[in-house]
């Protein structure tokens, strides 16, 4: 009889298991079919937006094999943001098998009653180019600033342009977090500078009798619109934070590939 019971307790016990793992496998959206990098259930972005981020992160894979992968869903479900994020890129295998190359940014939207929440996990394989501490330092000076401002585009774009640039390393994590301080420290802007600058011209250009040099040698251009076109890193081509264009090469995406997660990443809340 107490065999009979105990045979009975592990039959429980071990049906509780498969049903909870099993609701829980039914939480994470599936893979979405066709494959997008870009997967919005929850409507925060707009067809245009997903479109450019989709156009953008599409080219890095066709040209890395990395993956960088944006997922917004409407609820984590009681879920923590990282388990979350680490068995959604497990279940769609984001990155190449092997070398285990893939990057999500988890999102779920701010709602009346809960905060808004984002978390950037990456694979085994980019633990090195972009360490945990980074990608803490993405979410805050990237992505929450933006989105604390309603502007989720920006975010999510600044932040995939950032993540690019280290896979592919343009800069280090370490030459990243001391930009990023800069950008959000102590001394004056790049554009205030310039302004700064070109005032001094001007004024000594007038005094010294060119009156008529209205241009201030910049090719023809006023030089409040050069200014305008290097604050807004137009003139200069510069890519950090920005949209980088949207290139229309390459297909469409392929299809994940299989890449694993060791449970890093680091997120944040607005």
């Amino acid at each position: 009889m107490r065999i009979k019971s105990v045979f009975l307790v592990a039959v429980t016990m071990l049906f509780c298991i498969i049903t909870s793992n099993r609701a829980y496998s039914q939480n994470i959206p599936i893979r979405p079919v066709p494959p997008r990098l870009v997967n919005d259930f929850a409507g925060m972005l707009n067809s245009d937006e997903i479109s450019r981020l989709e156009r953008n992160l599409v080219v890095f894979n066709d040209s890395t094999s990395t993956q960088i992968a944006i997922v917004v869903v409407p609820s984590l479900d009681g879920y923590d943001k990282s388990d979350y994020a680490q068995k959604l890129g497990e279940k769609w295998g984001i990155g190449q098998k092997g070398t285990n190359n893939g990057i999500l940014i988890l999102v779920k939207p701010k709602t009346t009653d809960s905060r808004g929440e984002v978390f950037i996990a990456q694979g085994y394989g980019l633990e090195g180019a972009i360490p945990d501490l980074t990608c803490g330092e993405i979410v805050d000076n990237d992505i929450l600033p933006a989105f604390r401002n309603g502007d989720y585009f920006g975010g999510l774009n600044k932040a995939t342009n950032t993540l690019m640039s280290l896979a592919r390393g343009e800069y280090s994590a370490a030459e990243y977090g001391q930009k990023a301080k800069k950008g959000t420290g102590k001394g004056a802007p790049l554009g205030l500078i310039i302004f700064i600058v070109f005032i001094i011209i001007a004024m000594i250009s007038r005094n010294s009798g060119g009156s008529n040099n209205k241009h201030i040698g910049t090719g023809g251009l006023p030089f409040w619109m050069l200014l305008g076109m290097l604050g807004s890193g137009r003139g200069s081509g510069g890519s950090w934070g920005g949209f980088s264009g949207g290139s229309n090469s390459g297909g469409g995406f392929g299809g994940f590939g299989g890449g694993s997660f060791g449970g890093g990443g680091a997120g944040g809340s607005w």
